[in-house]
């Protein structure tokens, strides 16, 4: 489980800059979100498994030259935002190509993204679903969707007159196609770590070989 940690720069009254962003120890995710630092661990395992799965699955279907032909997007794992004074390291984004067609020259990104995902935990829902929420209504980003590795659960909003609707509730191993990602679907299940049933396994009790008693008598 991800530890968030909010550290308002308790001692004054400034609000949280991009250095101390920088100055977070290397082992931490550092965000700012209304002039507040948060930081948290990295992920753990079903968080980091699903993310990665996610972000492979929609990048070899619709990256360049994506599968079905359905390419044309720019999908990242946990690229760093700059939108306005906020810093946001969302687990995946992606970007329309056309509004992204070349790297930029930072370490970051200044352009809002057309769709970003947060992986939920415990320790980090609170942000996800609360403050970076907003932020990411402020700027304009088409589509969010939140998923839950441990309630195995995606949830699709979309922005319509600056307000998130929620379009649609997916659980278990159900087969998806949600915006803006609907013309070629796969498989929620595909984001869930899930134990391999181990065969069966021999009971252990072993026929007792024959006694001294049992056997022919020697010579």
């Amino acid at each position: 489980m991800a530890e968030s940690t909010k550290s308002p720069t308790a001692k004054s009254s400034r609000r949280a800059s991009y250095q101390d962003v920088l100055d977070a120890p290397e082992h931490l995710v550092a965000e700012i979100v209304d002039g507040v630092l948060h930081t948290h661990s990295r992920p753990a395992p079903l968080h980091a498994y699903a993310y990665a799965n996610l972000g492979a699955r929609l990048g070899n279907l619709f990256g360049r030259g994506g599968d079905n032909g359905a390419g044309g997007w720019l999908i990242l794992l946990e690229p760093e935002l700059h939108l306005g004074e906020d810093i946001l390291v969302p687990d995946v984004a992606g970007w329309r190509q056309e509004r992204m067609l070349a790297p930029p020259d930072t370490a970051y990104f200044t352009v809002a993204p057309d769709w970003v995902c947060e992986i939920l935990s415990p320790s980090t829902r609170a942000l996800d679903q609360g403050a970076k929420r907003d932020t990411y209504a402020r700027e304009g980003i088409a589509h969010l969707w939140f998923v839950d590795p441990e309630a195995k659960s995606l949830e699709v909003f979309e922005l319509r007159d600056g307000h998130w609707t929620l379009l649609e509730t997916a659980t278990g191993e159900a087969e998806v196609s949600p915006p803006p990602f609907s013309a070629a679907p796969f498989n929620l299940g595909d984001l869930w770590w899930q134990s391999t049933p181990q065969p069966p396994q021999p009971s252990g009790v072993h026929e007792p070989a024959a006694t001294a008693a049992q056997s022919p008598a020697a010579g």
